[in-house]
């Protein structure tokens, strides 16, 4: 019987500094809200629903670890810690939650989905370094559970870059709002070719516990 590995990458639940609309990167950042954890066991709830995951991990950041902890308590999994696929780092920005700063950010992420990834945050990173630490991890995933079904809890911008990278030309991918709430997540289809197949965008909160829009969600 043929098996299939997928991997699904969802952004971790609330935190404070997502109230704030603030762009806050450095690790390893804040823990989650209320709403966060509800988001979080809500998430676990309709993966176990929707998948059979055998395998769940997150990135070093708190506000990722404590996602997955919820989940993985749902799904009855321990969690592994992935490095490499923490949030954008922002450098200059970091802290900042002014009008201005808000739309510097958003000016790269744009100039990063219209395929300059060499444009980079003010002292922080371009899109070329998140995706050489990112992919690399992916592939890492993919080569420890073939056949299996992975959970990446991770954050907000990076999940965007590495989603648009990843599905590559397919109507599945968002031409205009790739906006990614709070517990939204991507799932994706191994190929043969080494590639992977957009399966879904989800793009807002499960359990219709959506969070306002942040800094870096969209």
């Amino acid at each position: 019987m043929e098996t299939v590995t997928r991997l699904v990458l969802a952004r971790h639940g609330q935190t404070p500094a997502n109230v704030a609309k603030a762009l806050d990167t450095v690790l390893p950042g804040p823990g989650l809200t209320d709403l966060g954890r509800q988001q979080a066991e809500a998430l676990g709830k309709e993966l176990a629903a929707d998948l059979a995951v055998t395998a769940l991990y997150a990135s070093q950041a708190r506000r990722a670890q404590e996602t997955a902890g919820l989940v993985g308590g749902v799904l009855g999994l321990s969690v592994g810690v992935v490095e490499g696929v923490h949030e954008v780092q922002v450098g200059d920005l970091e802290g900042h939650a002014d009008d201005e700063s808000v739309a510097v950010f958003r000016s790269v992420y744009d100039a990063w989905r219209d395929g300059d990834v060499d444009a980079r945050m003010p002292g922080g990173e371009s899109g070329r370094d998140v995706l050489d630490r990112y992919l690399p991890a992916v592939d890492d995933l993919r080569a420890r559970h073939p056949g299996e079904t992975t959970v990446l809890v991770s954050h907000g911008a990076v999940l965007r870059l590495v989603g648009h990278a990843l599905a590559g030309e397919t109507d599945l991918r968002p031409a205009g709002d790739d906006h990614l709430d709070n517990c939204g997540r991507l799932e994706f289809e191994a190929l043969p070719d080494g590639g992977w197949r957009l399966l879904a965008w989800r793009r807002e909160a499960p359990g219709g516990l959506a969070s306002s829009r942040d800094a870096t969600g969209g």
